[in-house]
């Protein structure tokens, strides 16, 4: 949990739940397992549970964390919010009474705007319709390379007021996509000791769709050792586009 947050997408993180385990190759790097890590060294309580090492790895369990459903409503000035920075609320083992009880705080903190993103796409789809879906919860998949492509249409299949798509760590190109009913589109390359270089066709090709489709779209990073080493600058400038109405800012 982190009252203030470097994403540059949102403004605070909240991790009702920690740990995750992969099941894509955009999970190949991931930036929270090695976190994970280096908070289960540094004695963090909430990252003692350790994972499957074949998927997952030291302090990175998938884990429940019901104390932490109070963080939100201490925040007072209304402020965008990151669910879940560390793990996955649509994770296999994240109950769906739990997932019930994060989307009643959400909507009980109306001050806020909540963003959820997930690789489990099709357990999202198949629960969606088991929750009430404030206007304040914005829903996005990652999609990586238009191997998953299908995410999207499971996307689609939700309520949630603005449906967004997070194509970071972006190691391969999409194709052409269908952007109906999709409201923001966010792009990356990968950062990190080992990351997959990025090309700038794929990041050009997905900018021209959201243009032409006229979606909203926000280009993070072009990744490298570091997530600042490249820079953000697309085509000499940068695209910091939000959905409308963009998320209130905290004062």
């Amino acid at each position: 949990m982190a009252d203030r947050s470097t994403i540059e997408w949102t403004e605070a993180t909240w991790n009702p739940t920690t740990g995750c385990d992969r099941i894509s190759n955009g999970c190949d790097h991931c930036y929270a397992l090695v976190l994970a890590k280096r908070l289960k060294a540094m004695g963090s309580p909430k990252y003692q549970n350790d994972g499957n090492p074949l998927s997952s790895g030291p302090g990175f369990g998938l884990t429940i964390h019901p104390q932490a459903l109070r963080l939100p409503y201490t925040w007072k000035a209304p402020r965008t919010v990151f669910v879940n920075s560390m793990s996955d609320l649509f994770h296999a083992r994240v109950p769906v009474s739990y997932i019930k009880d994060v989307f009643d705080v959400m909507r009980e903190t109306s001050q806020h705007t909540y963003q959820i993103l997930t690789k489990r796409s099709r357990r999202l789809r198949n629960l969606a319709d088991q929750f009430d879906w404030p206007s304040n919860v914005w829903m996005g998949v990652t999609v990586e390379s238009s191997e998953f492509n299908w995410r999207i249409d499971d996307l689609r299949g939700t309520p949630a007021h603005v449906r967004f798509l997070s194509c970071e760590p972006l190691i391969g190109p999409l194709g052409t996509i269908d952007l109906g009913g999709i409201g923001w589109v966010i792009a990356g390359g990968e950062s990190g000791k080992g990351h997959r270089p990025i090309q700038e066709q794929w990041v050009t090709s997905l900018r021209d769709q959201c243009v032409e489709a006229e979606v909203p779209f926000f280009f993070k990073q072009w990744g490298g050792l570091t997530p600042k080493s490249n820079g953000r600058v697309l085509e000499a400038r940068t695209w910091d586009e939000y959905p409308t109405p963009r998320p209130r800012t905290a004062v």
